[in-house]
């Protein structure tokens, strides 16, 4: 039973990392970066939650750090790049919580 806790554990943090690698090939598209691909973002995203470890300032930093490394460009490419990905983010929680409210509300 704990195996397939593990299991489930393991699938759903990749699960986590390539919806975030989504929102940060988005994010790298939007800033222009060349050669931008889902497998950078995915290894950025990876690499970043070793960022979300470190207290919030130094973890931004770490975090564009990575950005700017994986993706081989500039530091203004990398914000923007994490910019983007946030809004996107939030515009797509906010759909799906409208949809889901929605949804609540036919159901009552």
């Amino acid at each position: 039973m704990f195996g397939a806790f593990g299991a489930m554990a393991v699938v759903m943090f990749l699960i986590m990392i390539a919806v975030d690698a989504v929102f940060l090939w988005f994010g790298a598209k939007f800033a222009k970066i060349e050669d931008a691909t889902f497998g950078k973002a995915f290894i950025a995203a990876l690499a970043a939650i070793l960022g979300r470890l470190i207290p919030f300032i130094g973890g931004l930093i770490a975090f564009l750090w990575i950005i700017k490394t994986v993706f081989n460009t500039d530091w203004g490419k990398a914000v923007i790049t994490w910019l983007f990905a946030i809004v996107i983010a939030i515009v797509i929680a906010i759909i799906m919580a409208v949809a889901v409210g929605i949804s609540m509300m036919a159901f009552l």
